[in-house]
């Protein structure tokens, strides 16, 4: 039984090979694409990555492995993939160019988000790429460090135009590669193993042991090549040398430790060392192997077994044999193993790896190492790797020998965890902070971190008591601290709404009153949180004022000091929709966009976009909304946080789909299993606009006053518009006239045109001859100066509508036309097939055209793509604004091109003279 070649063939897998063959031949035709093989170790990912290797001999090809020890440390992955390419760094746009530099340590700066890393390393591959074909081979993407499977997940989704292959190999790939293409690999057919097993058995072996060893090892090459190693034809015969059954891989790394067994113990030695650093540099491995004595000829033997190869890089036969290696070699050997390394590691180049070995190398309790990891914690968060850092910090706890300082390290620790969403770490960390002894402040603050665990898994009350209790404890050492603890608290009854207990918001609010006044000079944090508590604990004509002042505040701040903007617009925008305040409610998304993108910040960036494209929806942008949802949707998928649901229902809530009804309702059960009862009551308010838009007003009426029964900031107002207009239609005058009390009482607090002009509407509805008529043409006179487009055409729609009532065909004619052809454009089906029912009634004969459409049929990214054109970008720069390749702009502007019939960008103002972006 010899060693296994590298060259083996490949038996059957001819619909593996097939797909990768495919994918290899997209590439050279310029269309990049990325594939996923999973499946369990050793059913032959490896061989079929060595398959595509093989086949690429035209392509350049660059590769890199997973390493398990390497999991926690940022970027590990992803620059030992890219080395011998950052030759071409120098070429990127410059700050994609610092971003990917500080991010591999060859540069200080400011810490750079992986978003912006993954434009630099897309830019990097389609830059390498131009000259020829690149392949991209990532195995065991298992143990890739998740700031490298984030970036490649990311790269992966964004390939289109360029001739980039990215062919990815993992046991179970992480929630970072979902929805990627995938191949899953099985064990061989029968057959194929069977002849595989003759490979390596060449005596004749027992009809019963032979079909054992097949169903055991299930098809499994590489169970079906190690396992009769180091066994004799007589214990194979009998079977006697066989375990019992037991799973493929833990079965297979037995049988590599058996044959560890067998070499010299210097060769183990330096195999080991070779396990714990797995960059696989082989002139740092012989060095430290040096170090503990051992020659670097002491590998020989391994090589000779086929266990290792030594290049230009030091290659493990199988991952597995790395796995047996380490699990095979004592503690001590372990520890002594990663000492050397770190004495062996240049601490100026790589200080982290280096911090790294010695804190593995560490028996006990270490100042010294867990000093170092400390500081180097924040250098790893400055290179963007979150996760690393909250590594360096849980491990810099572990080696503390002062109580205290252990306290503040796992503070510190369970902080950063939480920030790079590992919420059972940090709550971990907090155990540990907790048996320690805290002042008051840090008790507070660990007080405080607990509840923010709670509320981001469920944005519900159950983080409320927590929060006020932090809250409390905080006032008594840090007032600051103490009241953004308080709007946590605030924000979680919001969350909570109709879920929560009765009066809560209120109860919640007078104990909110009793936070200490903020130190001087005020924060726009401290004004927020005076208003919020005037609204809840006063009522919305006390609290009105101050908020007001507060979003002006917001406002006026957002473009220059983007941090508070960030931190609450996920409550400064509820105020704005509570205050129909529509400049405010478009400010501040739009500077929160652009803050995020300008800084790269991919953990707020879904949260921004998802409130611009709200704002796009009111505007009746339809279609650049959709774009941004798409937008927020794909960085979710790489970043893993959680969904942001609001946009993509009100979306479809206006755009009336047929399923829409069902789809809200299945969203309103989904909000009541997280415990928040203010998404329950946006769904009931949604499924009245949709209903009213399908003319079934009765239904309508029953959603809407379900919607308003209870205050839910931002959204109980949108919810008394709709239920004036179906109690209107509905003929159910005391429901009528009770919501309009409350709406005039919201919209004048509120005082925009938006508010008056909904409010004018209202009035109308409910209002005859000429009353009704002067209403109607002040809410438009009024909704015609906001931004909400939506409300307008809604506006002509039941204007016209009542104009035909009042036998004014005329008139009405020129109203429902107008609604018509804005809701047409906008995408608003069900309340365009409304007007137009209206307008045949009148005798019109109505005009028909594709809903929702961009001019020339183009989709939302090639609409915004066009749009960037024509203002004057170029492919370069539309790229780093939309997140993509130069050519995969130059590609979907071809097809812009060929559907507008143009063949310049000179052409695409007068083909497309308003696209829906300008607007708003």
């Amino acid at each position: 039984m010899g060693t296994l070649s590298t060259r083996t063939p490949l038996l059957n897998r001819h619909r593996e090979r097939a797909e990768l063959d495919g994918l290899l031949g997209d590439v050279r035709s310029g269309r990049g694409r990325a594939l996923m093989l999973r499946g369990p170790a050793g059913v032959g990912k490896s061989a079929l990555l060595r398959h595509a290797v093989g086949r690429a001999a035209d392509m350049r090809v660059v590769r890199t492995v997973g390493a398990e020890s390497e999991m926690e440390l940022a970027f590990a992955g992803l620059h030992l993939l890219l080395a011998p390419l950052l030759d071409r760094i120098e070429k990127l746009p410059g700050p994609q160019r610092d971003a990917l530099a500080v991010a591999f340590g060859l540069r200080e700066g400011d810490a750079p988000d992986r978003f912006m890393i993954g434009l630099a390393v897309l830019t990097l591959l389609a830059e390498a790429a131009e000259e020829r074909a690149l392949l991209c081979v990532i195995d065991d993407a298992q143990w890739l460090d998740q700031s490298s499977a984030q970036v490649l997940a990311f790269v992966a989704r964004r390939l289109l135009a360029e001739p980039v292959g990215l062919i990815f190999a993992a046991r179970e790939p992480g929630r970072q590669f979902h929805g990627l293409a995938d191949l899953e690999v099985r064990g061989l057919a029968r057959q194929d193993a069977q002849a595989l097993l003759r490979s390596v058995v060449r005596f004749p072996l027992d009809e019963r042991i032979r079909d054992r060893i097949l169903a055991e090892t299930d098809g499994n090459p590489l169970a079906l090549l190690e396992l009769p190693r180091g066994l004799s034809p007589a214990q194979l015969a009998g079977g006697f040398g066989l375990v019992e059954a037991q799973a493929v891989p833990a079965r297979v790394e037995e049988g590599f430790r058996q044959r560890l067994a067998a070499l010299p113990s210097e060769t183990r030695t330096f195999m080991l060392v070779a396990a714990a650093e797995p960059t696989g540099d082989p002139v740092l491995i012989r060095r430290a192997a040096g170090r503990l004595g051992v020659p670097g000829s002491a590998v020989e033997p391994a090589e000779a077994d086929g266990l290792l190869e030594i290049g230009a890089w030091l290659r493990f036969r199988h991952p597995l044999v790395r796995s047996a290696v380490y699990s095979a070699a004592s503690g001590a050997e372990r520890r002594a193993a990663h000492g050397a390394l770190a004495e062996a590691t240049d601490p100026a180049s790589d200080p982290e790896r280096r911090a790294w070995h010695r804190a593995h190398a560490a028996l006990e309790s270490d100042e010294s190492v867990a000093g170092e990891l400390e500081r180097l914690a924040g250098r790893a968060q400055v290179r963007g790797g979150i996760a690393a850092a909250a590594a360096f910090l849980r491990r810099a706890t572990e080696l503390t020998p002062d109580p205290a300082r252990r306290g503040a390290r796992a503070l510190a620790a369970a902080q950063v965890a939480f920030d790079a969403g590992a919420p059972d770490m940090a709550l971990e960390l907090l155990v540990s902070a907790e048996m320690s002894p805290l002042t008051d402040l840090q008790s507070g603050r660990v007080a405080w971190l607990r509840a923010q665990i709670v509320f981001a898994r469920k944005r519900g009350g159950e983080a409320l008591r927590p929060l006020l209790e932090a809250a409390d404890r905080l006032a008594r050492v840090d007032v600051g601290q103490a009241r953004e603890a308080y709007i946590d608290a605030m924000g979680s009854a919001v969350f909570a709404g109709r879920l929560g207990e009765p009066g809560l918001l209120r109860t919640v609010a007078e104990a909110a009153r009793t936070a200490p006044a903020g130190p001087p000079p005020a924060r726009p944090a401290d004004a927020l949180l005076d208003g919020l508590v005037a609204r809840f604990a006063e009522g919305i004509g006390q609290g009105a004022p101050p908020l007001k002042r507060v979003l002006r505040t917001f406002r006026q701040e957002a473009r220059r000091n983007p941090d508070d903007n960030m931190r609450w617009l996920w409550l400064t925008y509820l105020v704005a929709a509570d205050m129909w305040d529509d400049v405010t409610l478009h400010d501040l998304a739009e500077y929160a966009v652009q803050a995020a993108r300008e800084m790269g910040a991919l953990h707020f960036l879904p949260q921004a976009l998802t409130y611009r494209a709200a704002v796009h929806i009111y505007a009746g942008q339809f279609d650049a909304a959709a774009t941004l949802i798409e937008e927020s949707d794909a960085i979710l998928k790489v970043t893993g946080n959680s969904y942001f649901g609001f946009a993509v229902t009100l979306l479809r809530a206006w755009r009336g789909g047929a399923d829409a009804p069902a789809q809200l309702e299945a969203a309103a059960d989904l909000a009541s299993t997280w415990g928040e009862g203010r998404a329950i009551s946006q769904c009931l308010y949604m499924s009245a606009l949709v209903h009213n838009a399908f003319g079934r007003y009765q239904d309508a009426l029953d959603y809407a006053e379900r919607a308003c029964g209870h205050d839910d900031l931002g959204a109980t107002g949108f919810a008394l518009v709709e239920l004036v207009e179906a109690a209107a239609y509905s003929k159910a005058p005391e429901a009528a006239t009770a919501a309009l009390r409350r709406l005039e009482e919201r919209t004048t607090a509120g005082g925009t045109d938006w508010a008056l002009g909904v409010l004018a509407r209202s009035k109308a509805l409910l209002s005859d001859g000429q009353a009704a008529d002067l209403l109607y043409r002040e809410a438009i006179e009024r909704l015609q100066r906001s931004r909400a487009a939506v409300y307008l055409a809604r506006t002509h729609l039941v204007y016209g509508e009542w104009l035909r009532r009042e036998n004014r065909r005329l008139d009405a004619r020129e109203h429902l036309r107008t609604a018509y052809e804005m809701l047409q454009s906008f995408g608003a089906t069900a309340f365009a097939h409304r007007a137009q029912r209206e307008l045949l009634v009148t005798g019109e004969t109505v005009r028909k055209h594709t809903a929702g459409t961009p001019a020339g049929g183009l989709t939302p990214q090639e609409g915004q793509i066009a749009h960037l054109a024509r203002t004057g970008l170029s492919n370069p720069e539309i790229g780093a604004r939309l997140f993509i390749s130069p050519r995969t702009v130059e590609y979907h502007l071809s097809k812009v091109f060929t559907k507008l019939a143009i063949t310049s960008r000179q052409q695409l103002a007068e083909a497309l003279p308003d696209l829906g972006h300008d607007r708003a």
